[in-house]
């Protein structure tokens, strides 16, 4: 029905470019113009462009300005959100004057930049040290992406259609506004060649290019950063952006406003990488973990399993022979819950009908909510969920583990609700007793607890994660290797503890627990930008998402030549041995043709596997993965050429052109072999779309095998049940396009998981994001010490007023005057008769006099200059410890919130609820912390400018750990120097003890209390 009414009325992407296609005639009318233009008068278009714009927004700046200056006088608070209000509304009103502008001179724009480009035909320089001659002018397909990208969309461009080039035209146009253009690249190698590779267009124009790196000081981000263009990896930008709001001086902030962001390879950046959040940590102080410790008897319990599968493997075979499918289902069930990676059990159900009596076993046991699987787990000593990824320890292998230490109940988690409620039924016991008891139990649960899930991500380590699939080992340190690009993730560490689960079996060194300073969302980051857009071979199958989460459009751009690359249906085989043979057996057979083969393959271990049985056969071939990353544009540049043979990893070498070499069409082109399904229809896609670039021949076929994990996790039994009944014998292939489709339904299941894991991330950080704005507003305020006194003034009347409140209406006037010294500093007495006098409210006048009173003359005696860096010091130090408190807790909170789904709650209302409750005692407890502290600490200017301290806390800057942190499920404090010599019979400012201000120290979630309760900080101050 919708292809008829597409077929009638025409695509959505049908009626976009009709849209455009004037607008191209527009560009190139105005591109023949320009021909007879000297160089110098073809720039000073470029001058005019810019003048246009300033004209266009020169009242609103002006405006702009003005309400910046109001800011700086003396102004009541209302009037400075008044302000700030107004101020947003002018910094929209500009935006909005800007794009007006530039859509009025997309055509002129557009056609100077083709113009530019064909005057560049022939230029020679250099490209990362690669000798280079400029050959581009844009196609009019180009020049429709180009106006796709401006308008704030995704252009989807085959592989090879120049998407880089397109870049150029949105980048010179919206370089125009002075607002900075950033465009995101994957790695770092390619933001600095396309920096490097297009800066030609935009110096001709006086056009300024920056680029970030990752080993790039802050001074060096500033001046990129600075630059009308800036390229960069989406990490750089996103990490730049926490460590703006981690700093400690306005100067060391190096981000530019968010204005327009063009992101290359979009689906990466915005789909795969969104899974998982940007995450700025450190060291915890003293760590508690016990990997290391536990390593030995989780060993010991894997080897148990495995001995186990195998004996119950061995029991389904003598059942199934036997004709016992109910014994033999429910044995290889059990073993399929066991270790369902096992090569013996996978080789099982591959054999006919196999898979299809397992199955029914699962949906027997798997009815009414799961109620009978302990049936087919106590057997076990543990059950792994491989499609959720969770393990969970059975009692049969707590009482192993137990018997291993030689303590019986370590592993058994005490009834936490039984004993509570027996402990407080128990009239032996006497209040204090009772609480002993309760705590003592709470402890317990708490460490048997950790026990248990250090377990638990060992055995994760050791049965889901293996080497060379989904991390490698280079110079000691486990790293992951991405599953969409086979590139290996610099500083990319799993989260929950895995990754030191992954260290310790691996016997490298296990790294400190750390703890998060800040974090964000890639969706939130570049929800950041004014405007947004991207390009890529590969969007429409994510269209939904791009819009529903970023409200970008997808429009597919048509190839500049027809594609002529043969796709053709997938080769399905029984079992992963088959597959390989006949794969090796086709290479073989394409490179004595002469023709280029470029294998895919979804991880290192089987592109490793592929070179080793090549070189057995003497066939010359590259091999590109994780390993040989650095190789990576120079192995993929060659794939084309005559005879060559290139095995690489899914994507691996993206963003560089396979040109074919001499007498390769001949051959038929380049031919691209998948050695199996990626879970993402988006990954094939990209594979295939490596060949037929600008309407070269070529070809694209996938090997699968039902022993493939996307089949064997998520593949239909029809496919297992055909197979069968055509009685399919080992070598044979099968090859329909009904399987096909079979398959593509499987990865859209998986896909669809995927997309609910990313939408649930987005739901929980959403509730984060808005209090992050709120936090990281404050201390940009604080940064620029912009009225700091004003607040502290609001924050200490709303703390006195609080502290009346509390004492007056008990008439305790002296804990008043007494809290008043404590936490202030301010001596007032009380009377029973003024209270009587005056009231309450005559009480409050006085402590707000006070309050004022004492602030002026403390400014007086300190000097102004050395109040406000006292000021600006206690905000931002209050706001980042109680702010890493608070991160801190919002994890624990989300990690036990799904339980609440056991009571009929919805996990992300509670967290929504309970998250707002602990935000406002958060920015309660930052207003009480920072008048305590201003009004208490009596420091010298030589301590305030804190030269060491500056240092110390550059020192812990660079300590900090940039993690893009791989998840798998949704599930410290510094002080200033206090007074301690107090006068408090005068009333006056006291003399203070100067002590260094320390910024790094903290707690530990299980280090001793500092109250000295001798229990540990999470069961008591720390709750």
């Amino acid at each position: 029905m919708f292809k008829l009414i597409a077929k009638l009325f025409g695509s959505k992407n049908e009626k976009d470019l009709q849209k455009l296609y004037p607008l191209i005639a527009e560009i190139n009318a105005e591109f023949e113009s320009l021909h007879l233009l000297s160089d110098d008068e073809l720039r000073g278009l470029t001058q005019s462009f810019l003048q246009q714009i300033s004209e266009a927004k020169q009242l609103l700046e002006t405006h702009h300005e003005e309400l910046i200056a109001r800011l700086k006088e003396d102004i009541t608070i209302d009037e400075r959100l008044e302000i700030m209000d107004e101020l947003n509304q002018v910094d929209k009103d500009i935006h909005d004057v800007i794009e007006d502008e530039l859509h009025k001179l997309l055509p002129k724009a557009f056609a100077v930049v083709k113009e530019t480009c064909r005057r560049l035909v022939g230029f020679e320089y250099f490209v990362n040290g690669n000798k280079m001659k400029w050959d581009m002018v844009p196609y009019d397909v180009q020049l429709i992406g180009g106006a796709v990208i401006h308008q704030g969309k995704i252009a989807e461009m085959a592989t090879g259609e120049g998407k880089t080039l397109v870049s150029t035209l949105p980048i010179y146009l919206n370089a125009l506004s002075g607002k900075g253009v950033h465009v995101v690249t994957v790695n770092d190698y390619l933001a600095q060649r396309d920096s490097q590779w297009m800066g030609p267009v935009f110096a001709f124009h006086g056009i300024e290019v920056g680029c970030i790196l990752n080993t790039m000081t802050s001074e060096q981000r500033v001046k990129e950063y600075a630059k009308d263009v800036t390229y960069g990896t989406n990490n750089e930008f996103g990490f730049d952006y926490l460590r703006d709001n981690m700093a400690i001086d306005a100067g060391d902030m190096v981000h530019r406003a968010f204005n327009f962001a063009i992101i290359d390879e979009v689906d990466s950046v915005l789909i795969d990488e969104a899974r998982t959040p940007l995450i700025i940590s450190g060291p915890v102080p003293q760590s508690d973990q016990k990997f290391e410790e536990f390593k030995p008897q989780v060993e010991l319990l894997y080897r148990a399993q495995s001995a186990l599968v195998a004996k119950l493997l061995t029991e389904a075979e003598k059942a199934l022979q036997d004709g016992d499918q109910t014994e033999g289902g429910l044995a290889l069930f059990r073993a399929f819950r066991g270790m369902p990676k096992n090569t013996r059990l996978i080789k099982m159900l591959s054999e006919m009908g196999n898979k299809k009596i397992m199955q029914a076993t699962e949906n027997e046991y798997m009815r009414e909510n799961s109620r009978h699987m302990h049936i087919v787990d106590d057997e076990l000593y543990f059950s792994i969920e491989e499609k959720n990824h969770s393990i969970n320890l059975t009692d049969k292998g707590r009482e192993f583990l137990s018997k291993q230490s030689g303590d019986a109940d370590l592993f058994l988690l005490p009834d936490i609700g039984t004993e509570i409620a027996n402990i407080e039924n128990d009239d032996s016991l006497t209040a204090e007793q009772r609480l002993s008891t309760k705590e003592e139990l709470q402890s317990k649960y708490a460490d048997r607890s950790d026990r248990i899930h250090t377990v638990s991500q060992l055995l994760k380590a050791y049965t889901l994660y293996e080497i060379d699939n989904e991390y490698v080992i280079q110079d000691g340190k486990i790293l992951i290797v991405d599953e969409f690009t086979g590139r290996i993730l610099p500083g990319r560490r799993y989260s929950d503890g895995l990754h030191q689960a992954i260290e310790a079996k691996e016997g490298v060194t296990v790294e400190r627990d750390t703890q998060t300073f800040a974090t964000v969302t890639i969706q939130n980051y570049f929800r950041l930008y004014k405007k947004l857009s991207g390009m890529t071979g590969t969007a429409e199958t994510e269209a939904s998402e791009f819009f529903d989460i970023y409200k970008l459009d997808v429009v597919v751009i048509p190839t500049n030549k027809p594609i002529t690359r043969e796709d053709r249906e997938d080769l399905i085989y029984k079992t992963r041995k088959e597959k390989f043979n006949a794969l090796i057996t086709e290479i073989q057979q394409l490179r004595e043709q002469g023709r280029p083969v470029l294998v895919g393959t979804t991880s290192v271990e089987i592109s490793e596997m592929l070179s080793r049985a090549m070189k057995r056969l003497n066939v010359p071939h590259n091999v590109l993965n994780a390993k040989q990353h650095a190789r990576e544009a120079e192995i993929v540049a060659g794939a084309g050429q005559k005879g060559a043979v290139t095995i690489a990893t899914n994507m691996a070498g993206r963003g560089t052109d396979i040109k074919l070499g001499e007498g390769v069409v001949d051959t038929g082109g380049l031919m691209i072999i998948g050695t199996e399904r990626h879970e993402s229809r988006r990954i094939d896609r990209q594979l295939r779309g490596r060949s037929g670039r600008q309407g070269d021949p070529g070809a694209t076929q996938f090997f699968v095998s039902l022993e493939d994990d996307l089949m064997r996790m998520f593949g239909s039994d029809r496919i297992a049940s055909i197979m069968d009944r055509m009685g399919i014998e080992e070598g044979e292939v099968i090859q329909h396009s009904m399987v096909t489709k079979s398959i593509e339904r499987a990865q859209k299941k998986v896909e669809e998981n995927n997309f609910s894991i990313r939408k649930r991330l987005l739901e929980y950080d959403d509730v984060m994001n808005q209090q992050r704005e709120i936090i990281y507003s404050r201390r940009r305020e604080a940064l620029k010490d912009q009225r700091l006194k004003a607040d502290i003034l609001e924050m200490a009347e709303v703390y006195g007023e609080k502290l009346v409140a509390e004492y007056v209406q008990e008439g305790h006037l002296d804990e008043l005057s007494e809290s008043l010294m404590r936490n202030m500093l301010i001596h007032i007495k009380f009377s029973a008769q003024e209270l009587a006098d005056v009231g309450e409210d005559g009480i409050k006048d006085r402590v707000f006099d006070a309050i004022h009173q004492f602030y002026n003359e403390k400014e007086k005696m300190l000097t102004t200059d050395v109040m406000k860096l006292l000021e600006k010091a206690v905000v931002l130090q209050v706001i980042d410890e109680k702010w890493r408190d608070h991160l801190r807790e919002l994890d624990d909170l989300k990690e036990g919130i799904g339980l609440r789904a056991y009571g009929q709650r919805d996990p992300l209302i509670e967290y929504k609820h309970e998250a707002y409750n602990m935000f406002t005692q958060l920015m309660d407890q930052i207003a009480e912390q920072t008048v305590q502290l201003v009004f208490k600490a009596f420091p010298n200017q030589q301590m305030l400018e804190m030269t060491q301290e500056r240092a110390q806390l550059q020192r812990i800057r660079r300590q900090l750990v940039t993690n893009h942190e791989s998840v798998q499920t949704i599930g410290g404090s510094g002080s200033l120097p206090q007074s301690e010599n107090r006068n408090p019979e005068s009333g006056g400012p006291p003399k203070a003890k100067v002590a260094p201000v320390q910024v790094d120290k903290t707690i530990g979630r299980n280090d001793p209390c500092t109250c000295g309760s001798g229990k540990k900080y999470k069961l008591c101050h720390g709750k």
